[in-house]
């Protein structure tokens, strides 16, 4: 993070997926509010500037971004738990929701810029961007200018999936951010009248991806229903859930927060 007295962040974690549709911000955003859950201050920037999900996800939609005289910006807070919370920017905090937002490469990455320095984030343990797919502007950018510590791929079990996933691993080491792991989404079916576990888009190759890349597994994310439902309704899922799938995300947690605190006390199982 380019240096400022206002801000004072610890350990910044770029989201990327090298295709769309994996379930990045649903990851993104139930990772933060985990990490929130343990106590931890947490940023989440939405560095998705013409397709920003996050607010629709936190039900902050009609909340705006606060300016100040000296043209920073003052991200949205939210309290999670006894101790934490997060502090969101996104650019759908900014324009209407409803306009979509037709801008070239230059316009976006100034965008990013602005997000990234002019935003007084204060005292953050941990800072998440949640990239846009692919391998093309924003994760160069994000890297050069908040030169982040570490990287997390989200991918989805079919081949084509992890192909990309592959790239996008890549992409992180040439931008010499180190790759925290991979998280498999959408990973099996839990039949909620049988209980039988159904593979729809196969399973394991995440892993699989993970040991071809020799990157850590930080796990898998089931397809549940109720991720879909509370993520419409803006309530997010790890705050409502305490579900199987729920407890996959705070294994995921304790992985990244085991990496960077080396913190063995109350990890759950592995996954």
């Amino acid at each position: 993070m380019p240096e400022s007295p206002k801000n004072k962040i610890k350990h910044s974690i770029m989201i990327m997926s090298g295709k769309g549709g994996v379930g990045k911000t649903t990851v993104s955003v139930n990772l933060a509010l985990s990490l929130a859950l343990y106590g931890k201050k947490v940023g989440l920037l939405d560095a998705d500037i013409t397709g920003p999900d996050v607010p629709k996800m936190l039900n902050i939609e009609d909340k705006s971004l606060m300016g100040e005289a000296d043209k920073t910006i003052r991200p949205l807070e939210l309290p999670i738990g006894a101790e934490g919370g997060i502090k969101v920017t996104s650019m759908a905090l900014i324009v209407d929701k409803d306009n979509p937002i037709v801008w070239r490469g230059p316009l976006k990455m100034q965008a990013l810029k602005q997000f990234i320095e002019k935003v007084v984030w204060g005292e953050l343990d941990y800072m998440l961007v949640d990239l846009p797919p692919g391998t093309s502007d924003e994760p160069m950018s994000v890297a050069q200018i908040l030169k982040p510590d570490g990287a997390i791929v989200v991918t989805t079990p079919q081949d084509l999936a992890l192909i990309d996933a592959k790239k996008a691993i890549d992409m992180s080491r040439s931008l010499g951010v180190p790759v925290l792991g991979i998280i498999e989404n959408m990973s099996g079916f839990t039949c909620p009248k049988c209980g039988k576990s159904i593979d729809l888009f196969k399973v394991g190759g995440g892993k699989k991806a993970a040991q071809e890349m020799g990157v850590p597994f930080l796990g898998k994310i089931e397809l549940d229903p109720e991720i879909c439902e509370t993520g419409d309704r803006g309530t997010p899922f790890i705050l409502k859930s305490r579900s199987k799938t729920a407890d996959a995300f705070e294994q995921a947690v304790w992985k990244i927060l085991r990496h960077y605190e080396g913190s063995e006390t109350g990890i759950p199982g592995s996954i």
